[in-house]
């Protein structure tokens, strides 16, 4: 959530950076919040005047009555400025019902260094490993039904679309995969494992910002008003949720594994064969938890620590920087990873990593104490994912596909499935 202070104090240096975003929508909402920000400032400072006067009249009028002379024509004027406040409260929480409305409807101002532009302007950062040939290879969906581990109609049978059903080696590859990743994290980069619900209420889900703006594209359980998380991004975010931290516990780091739910309103034909886009898939996700000082620098190291999951399976990826117009709605800045997947023919995004800055924690009352009798302020959150295993596994099956049609396991991999290769039958 942006800060309302700030839009009053630099209209149009927000204005400026929320065009990078390019939503022609956003202007105008930045004015209806201004216009509704003056409306409560002046009815807070009338309220105040009001309730300044009526103390000094209900003085008065016991100064009167003390001394036995008339008060009649004051008690009527108290009686009418009672009234007058009462509308005015009323007033002051429609007023501000409607400016947080539209304050939990604007983006997150972009970073800086952020592109500029739409989705085309994306700039490749760096790339990593040795793509095979596109079409060199049979693609996963193929690749799967041949082995044994995967089964569209099955899940499509149970569900529908988009719930695919994993068997034998590939549950298998699910659970090694989420092993593997979380004694990567925990072990080697520092994070807390967590274990969280995946039902969260209403709060949970606008501290990290999918709601109001993407209530469509969650599963909502309407008679419990909770919501199937659509990440771990979201219960993690929010396991210090009004809470003020010390600065010493501060960068915080936790991984969760959890099953992801997402509608997708609107996602209907678009890359919808075998596992590029599901309903509901696995993924480890990290979140950090940090100084506002040091967030640039936490964004290097969050994206290093996903793009060390991919060397170790030895899957060859690139870094995007996302532009100001390709930019999640939370997000200051985003780098998006990329797994090259020979079957299918092209890049799939597997992580992406983001800063926050203080958007969220501002949602969530997020806050800390930089020092002994310092003003609390709000934290900087991070997340990536580490990674989404869908994609992960489409890579997998497609580049470490061998001629004879097995897939050959990475070396670090093996200790989880117990085995070198994914043979059919197995």
């Amino acid at each position: 959530m942006l800060d309302i202070r700030r839009l009053r104090d630099d209209p149009e240096g927000c204005r400026a950076a929320l065009a990078r975003r390019r939503d022609p929508a956003v202007d105008a909402a930045v004015d209806e919040a201004l216009a509704l920000d003056r409306r409560r400032r002046a009815a807070l400072v009338r309220t105040e005047a009001l309730r300044a006067e009526r103390n000094a009249m209900s003085d008065e009028v016991a100064r009167r009555k003390k001394a036995k002379e008339p008060a009649d024509a004051l008690l009527a004027e108290l009686k009418a400025s009672g009234d007058e406040v009462k509308a005015l409260d009323v007033e002051l929480r429609d007023v501000e019902a409607a400016l947080e409305a539209i304050v939990l409807g604007l983006p997150n101002l972009p970073h800086p260094d952020a592109p500029e532009g739409d989705a085309s302007a994306n700039r490749v950062e760096k790339t990593w490993g040795e793509p095979r040939p596109a079409g060199s290879v049979q693609p996963h969906w193929d690749l799967g039904v041949a082995l044994g581990v995967l089964d569209l109609p099955a899940g499509a049978k149970v569900s529908g679309s988009g719930f695919p059903v994993l068997r034998g080696q590939g549950s298998r590859l699910v659970r090694g995969l989420a092993n593997f990743m979380l004694d990567l994290h925990t072990r080697e980069h520092g994070y807390t494992e967590v274990s969280v619900p995946y039902l969260v209420s209403r709060a949970t889900m606008t501290g990290t910002g999918q709601l109001p703006k993407f209530a469509e594209e969650l599963y909502h359980v309407a008679s419990d008003d909770l919501f199937l998380i659509p990440t771990a991004e979201v219960p993690v975010t929010n396991l210090h949720r009004d809470e003020l931290l010390d600065a010493e516990r501060l960068p915080l780091a936790y991984c969760a594994w959890t099953p992801c739910f997402r509608r997708e309103a609107g996602a209907g034909g678009r890359d919808t064969r075998g596992l590029i886009r599901l309903h509901q898939f696995d993924k480890v996700e990290l979140v950090r938890l940090v100084r506002p000082e040091a967030s640039d620098a936490e964004l290097e190291v969050i994206t290093r620590h996903a793009e060390a999951v991919l060397e170790r399976l030895e899957l060859p990826y690139r870094r995007l920087a996302l532009a100001t117009g390709d930019t999640g709605f939370s997000s200051a800045r985003t780098f998006d990873l990329e797994v090259w997947a020979p079957g299918v023919g092209g890049w799939l995004e597997v992580s992406s990593s983001s800063v926050f800055t203080d958007f969220q924690s501002r949602r969530a009352g997020l806050r800390y104490r930089p020092a002994a009798g310092a003003k609390p302020e709000f934290v900087h959150t991070l997340n990536a994912s580490g990674l989404a295993f869908p994609r992960t596994i489409i890579a997998l099956l497609e580049h470490h596909q061998q001629p004879d049609g097995t897939v050959r396991v990475p070396a670090a991999l093996q200790p989880y499935l117990g085995t070198d290769r994914l043979v059919a039958g197995a």
